[in-house]
């Protein structure tokens, strides 16, 4: 069996690391640079990078910051936040991502996931959905959250999952920054429907919501942010206590 993996998250605003709720009321969470080397060195399998208002600005993600916190990390790193194009990814891989998630840019020109596969291969393609519940339907969302759709979550997947992606990253609008627990029901759904692996986020506040997301979730992986940033969760700890529960994670 595969080991599940932690993944913390640095969402970038104006250089530094922000922490809100529901996609709003952000508050600053540190320096980026601190920040990954921190949690690389606490245990963490991965490490996601978001600059998360760099598709609302229509501009690019910043390079020189991903440059420095690859040069401080020795783990796998995902970038994301105004990617559009080919060249896009090309200078954030060569800047030190060995990931690259795209989202709206996906959504508005769905061609740009077959086009990034087919240059850099599935396994560092990442497609981000933001999706919250509008009349118990799920539906996707855009730029941070602030443009709804009519797409549909479970179709949206499915047609990622077609086009080559290699990993899905969901969060759920409506459970993010609340520390309420992952949005399992709809992680479980997703992880049916497709075959790459699905990465829950938008929830994390206790040990035992990383343990249900991955036993109800059947999620492969769990993204959180202020737990970790701020400490109120231990990487060590919360992987030993998985492990107890029968859940495969590397300490």
């Amino acid at each position: 069996m595969l080991t599940k993996r932690i993944i913390p998250c640095l969402d970038i605003k104006n250089g530094r690391t922000v922490k809100g709720i529901n996609f709003v009321d952000l508050r600053d969470a540190g320096d980026p640079v601190e920040l990954a080397e921190i949690h690389a060195k606490a245990g963490a399998d991965e490490l996601v990078f978001l600059d998360i208002s760099a598709t609302e600005e229509k501009r690019k993600t910043l390079a020189e910051l991903v440059y420095h916190v690859a040069e401080t990390i020795n783990i796998p790193f995902t970038v994301g936040g105004g990617i559009s194009s080919v060249e896009d990814v090309d200078i954030l891989l060569k800047n030190g991502a060995d990931k690259v998630s795209i989202n709206s840019s996906a959504v508005k020109r769905p061609d740009l996931i077959n086009e990034l596969v087919a240059k850099f291969g599935s396994q560092c393609i990442v497609v981000a959905i933001d999706a919250k519940q509008i009349d118990e339907q799920w539906k996707v969302h855009l730029v941070g959250g602030k443009v709804p759709t009519e797409l549909d979550l479970f179709d949206w997947a499915k047609e990622v999952e077609e086009r080559g992606a290699g990993e899905i990253l969901f969060t759920s609008m409506d459970h993010d920054g609340t520390k309420n627990g992952f949005a399992n029901q709809a992680l479980a759904e997703l992880s049916a429907l497709v075959n790459i692996p699905v990465i829950a986020s938008g929830g994390a506040g206790t040990i035992s919501h990383f343990t249900d997301t991955f036993k109800d979730g059947k999620a492969d992986a769990a993204l959180a942010a202020s737990v970790f940033h701020f400490k109120e969760i231990e990487i060590n700890t919360l992987k030993k206590e998985l492990k107890e529960e029968g859940i495969p994670v590397r300490i």
